[in-house]
């Protein structure tokens, strides 16, 4: 008697204890550096809702979101990166990998990530390889899939869109056919190929290049490099910025009082700490940015806010992981298993309405990029806030404003 009734506790138990099992998304990223926060708070929030509600459905049954923290310390050292993603695959058997950041090492992350077979959601990093690579090897690499950015041509195009409307309010100001552009991009992989484009199309643009500057993403002093575009006459530096390099650029700049005006891609604009990290010298660095109190979706201003609330300031592009997480839950829900090779033509199949994107796919499983669902969109940062402009067509979009002169 006793001891069928410890069997049936036992029995008990592990039924409890398999009905509240859980699926591990690792997430990866520089978590010392403002990406990698960003890539764990939003996951931390797609996490907490999900398991308030009750988990993820999965044939029947409902599985608690875990989370597992990887600092793959990328912004300086690849074999971190691939490190970190060795040890989640193997020591800590994740089920889906969340991330990335800096391009260089999101290839090689990617690489081990197809020899296991995992579903690898990139929440960070641009190069287009990573897309080519579904295209040309689909059987190795139809695992990965781009969540956030777009991927470098993508964002070219939408720093087009917006430069160009940025270039014809100048024209107007300044009363000059050609504005001169000076070109800010950081020596890495993805920078090269938006620069290339950058110099065969701006003067098809009526726009003047007047030189290229290429610091270390992790610079503290471009002194060098603005006295020279100074001298070069540039009205506007275009930045092509993801590293703390993006700080001392906008602080420099504000302090030497320069009347050209910042746009382009500065990560670190992107952030409400940097008005404080410039000492208030930031104003007018404009930036592609990601979310910001605008419909982009239904879902982007409760997002914005719910973040704010709880980490006292705004999110940046990479805590789109919380979008990633609700993609594989939707897709998890609708194939009724967590098995890869079956929810990889769910998630091409899939349209989500995220917080950050209307998101769908194309054969490199890119993003397909459009404005006002996935192209971004143009904020500027105006006496301490951090202002929203494009597309203008984007409900609750502001003036740009340019330097006295």
């Amino acid at each position: 008697m006793m001891r069928s009734f410890l069997m049936a506790v036992a029995l008990a138990a592990a039924s409890t204890a398999q009905a509240q099992g859980t699926i591990k998304f690792a997430i990866l990223g520089p978590m010392a550096f403002v990406q990698g926060e960003n890539h764990w708070a939003g996951a931390e929030m797609a996490r907490d809702e999900i398991n308030k509600a009750g988990g993820i459905a999965v044939g029947g049954k409902k599985m608690q979101v875990e989370l597992i923290r990887a600092d793959t310390n990328e912004v300086q050292s690849v074999p971190d990166a691939t490190n970190a993603t060795e040890r989640v695959i193997s020591r800590d058997k994740a089920d889906f990998l969340i991330g990335g950041f800096r391009s260089e090492a999101v290839l090689a992350m990617q690489e081990i990530a197809m020899d296991s077979k995992k579903i690898f959601l990139g929440a960070g990093a641009a190069d287009a390889r990573l897309g080519e690579n579904v295209e040309k090897n689909y059987d190795r690499y139809k695992y990965w899939f781009r969540v956030t950015p777009t991927k470098s041509p993508d964002l070219f195009r939408s720093l087009v869109a917006i430069l160009g409307s940025i270039g014809d309010q100048m024209r107007q100001a300044l009363k000059k056919e050609q504005p001169a552009v000076a070109i800010v991009a950081e020596k890495t992989a993805w920078t090269e190929p938006i620069m290339k484009a950058l110099q065969a199309t701006l003067p098809k643009m009526k726009m003047e290049v007047v030189g290229t500057w290429q610091p270390s993403a992790v610079a503290t002093d471009v002194t060098a490099e603005l006295s020279a575009i100074e001298r070069a006459g540039a009205d506007i530096v275009f930045t092509v910025i993801s590293g703390p390099v993006g700080i001392s650029l906008g602080r420099q700049m504000g302090e030497r009082n320069m009347k050209a005006v910042a746009f382009g891609i500065n990560v670190e604009a992107q952030k409400d700490e940097f008005w404080a990290a410039t000492a208030g010298k930031g104003n007018f660095v404009s930036t592609l940015d990601t979310y910001s109190e605008v419909e982009i979706t239904p879902k982007t201003v409760p997002f914005v806010r719910a973040f704010k609330e709880r980490y006292k300031k705004a999110p940046t592009y990479t805590a789109a992981t919380y979008d990633a997480i609700m993609m594989l839950k939707a897709a998890i829900e609708q194939a009724g298993t967590t098995d890869a090779d079956k929810l990889v033509p769910v998630l091409e199949k899939m349209e989500h309405v995220g917080t950050a994107a209307v998101a769908s796919w194309d054969k490199r499983h890119d993003l397909i990029w459009a404005v006002g669902k996935t192209a971004g969109i143009g904020v500027q940062w105006q006496d301490g806030k951090k202002v929203p402009f494009w597309p203008p067509e984007v409900k609750g979009m502001q003036p740009f404003k340019m330097p006295a002169r």
